[in-house]
């Protein structure tokens, strides 16, 4: 069958340029006009433009694991409302996993339908990850969580705005089930005014180019990526290939729970399998399948084609099967708070079963591959109010077979930055009392893995109600070719006194008094390579850098 033939390369490749232009602009509006320090500081968002098909068209560089929340929102709106249902000045709110396409509930999602000369065209959407959304723990989220009405409002798909006025009964509803409500309801109505700019500049676009134009242009652009990506995926021998990843145990203890990817390709087509993979979690480590397909998306994007222009392209080439009922295709009620720590293990199996097919120039250690969040609330410096403070912390990345892994950074599906501490300690009445690399934690290798951090903070007022989800406190990262693993995680409360406390993973409502300490220590990346093949002069540079510890390290 012949192909279609596409449009000039370069006027594609202006054109998607046009498009990501929109997203990044959105992107921008919704950091600086943010309140929270989780989205104006840690930039913990993400925005999209899809067409009125729902397909995406092109999503800003923020947080891989939101392209599932974006997706189903949606999907959610074409599914019940429909485009006959909707009206210019319209804007929807939904973060519900199971009734609205979800990944979990601190993640609002604002879809807002865009009109272009009387029809509904496109859709803005974008994603705020908020600090509280209610729920048993301050920060909504406990590994040990069993259902997802521990976690906090779940938001069907509703109607925000209606006639460009804003529902605002509705609004304080949400923002007053959360521990901080005024910071919900700002960050709210900067995610509503996002998408009403994003919205302009894709009207203007049409106006310049013309309708017709424009939606021919993105028809080639999404042909373009389908057969880039289809491709790379050809020029790969047929083949199947199996990999396993671990998590510690499902939220409540318990034994390690297998994630089981096993990658086939046929010609052109890539099909990824997680039969094998552990049961539903009794606790919140479950995936739903909205964040499912976002990290297979994800981990195909990064194998094949880092620079593959973000759209569903790339969807059509890649085929996802998983059991219902197991810890990546849960059932509701399953609790899904943690789901990004599964993910980024997801994000591992992957890549490991991948290992097995793409030549050894391509191969790959195993990260940190959790991304930890850490938690306190209480109340602010002033007293007046409450505050929720949370954090994702890095940790070390993958040797590849050229490289060093990176020190202290996010992986796979987790991208948000981190809180400057003088930020952190004038919002909030804490003391960041050592913030640095973790020596010796990265594998040693051929090229050594990434080395983990150490963040340790004190309360400095009683009643700071502390709470972590964290992983690799059991297995570490995994070497590759010879190359060792990298240290576990730690958790410690009150180090270096006769009071210490190895903490389990999955602490939730720790209270603290005024001059105690949590320290946490995130792992290190797995090494590449047998380490006796080390250059020395790199092994030196470490030890100057007190990255090792000795030339053993």
């Amino acid at each position: 069958m012949t192909e279609t033939p596409l449009a000039d390369p370069i006027g594609l490749e202006v054109f998607s340029n046009r498009l990501l232009t929109i997203t990044e602009d959105m992107g921008n509006t919704l950091v600086r006009s943010s309140f929270s320090s989780n989205i104006k500081e840690r930039r913990d968002c993400s925005v999209a433009l899809f067409d009125a098909g729902g397909r995406l068209v092109a999503q800003a560089s923020h947080i891989p694991l939101h392209l599932g929340s974006l997706l189903g929102g949606v999907q959610a709106v074409l599914a019940e409302v429909g485009l006959d249902g909707l009206h210019d000045g319209d804007a929807f709110i939904c973060n519900d996993p199971y009734l609205a396409g979800g990944t979990h509930l601190p993640d609002i999602a604002i879809v807002t339908p865009v009109f272009c000369d009387g029809v509904p065209s496109f859709f803005t959407a974008n994603i705020g990850h908020h600090s509280d959304v209610g729920g048993v723990v301050p920060g909504s989220i406990s590994g040990q969580s069993t259902s997802v009405f521990e976690e906090g409002i779940r938001i069907p798909l509703t109607r925000i705005k209606a006639a460009g006025e804003i529902n605002q009964g509705l609004l304080r509803l949400i923002a007053h089930n959360s521990r901080d409500p005024v910071e919900r309801d700002l960050d709210l109505r900067v995610q509503i005014a996002t998408n009403d700019q994003g919205a302009a500049m894709v009207r203007d676009l049409v106006q310049r180019l013309g309708a017709d134009a424009v939606a021919s242009s993105i028809d080639d652009l999404l042909a373009y990526t389908r057969r880039r990506l289809q491709t790379r995926i050809a020029a790969v021998p047929d083949g199947r290939a199996s990999h396993t990843a671990w998590l510690d145990d499902d939220g409540r203890g318990g034994e390690p729970v297998p994630i089981v990817a096993t990658v086939r390709i046929a010609g052109n087509h890539l099909g990824l399998d997680f039969t094998g993979t552990g049961p539903e979690a009794r606790g919140a480590m479950n995936v739903p399948e909205s964040a499912l397909r976002a990290t297979a998306y994800y981990a195909v994007k990064t194998v094949f084609d880092p620079d593959l222009p973000p759209n569903s392209g790339l969807f059509d080439a890649v085929t996802i099967t998983a059991p219902d009922g197991c810890l990546v295709n849960p059932r509701h009620p399953a609790a899904v708070g943690a789901r990004s720590i599964t993910c980024n293990k997801v994000a591992r199996a992957i890549l490991g079963a991948f290992a097995d097919l793409l030549p050894a120039d391509q191969a790959l250690s195993a990260g940190q591959d959790i991304v930890p969040v850490i938690v306190f609330s209480g109340q602010r410096r002033k007293h007046d109010g409450p505050f929720v403070y949370l954090e994702s912390l890095g940790g070390g990345g993958p040797a590849t077979a050229t490289e060093d892994g990176m020190d202290a950074i996010h992986v796979h599906m987790t991208n948000s930055s981190n809180l400057p501490v003088e930020a952190l300690e004038y919002e909030y009445p804490l003391l960041v009392e050592e913030y640095a690399l973790v020596a010796d934690s990265g594998g040693a290798g051929t090229h050594r893995g990434g080395l983990g951090l150490a963040r340790e903070i004190r309360a400095r007022t009683d009643g700071v109600v502390f709470s972590a989800r964290s992983d690799g406190h059991v297995r570490p990262a995994p070497g590759a070719r010879g190359g060792q693993p990298g240290r576990m995680a730690r958790l410690i409360r009150n180090p270096g006194t006769d009071q210490a406390e190895d903490l389990s993973s999955k602490t939730a409502g720790l209270h603290l008094l005024a001059g105690e300490r949590i320290r946490i220590e995130t792992p290190g990346g797995g090494g590449l390579g047998p380490p006796e093949h080390r250059d020395a002069a790199a092994l030196a540079r470490d030890i100057a850098d007190g990255k090792v510890s000795t030339a053993e390290g």
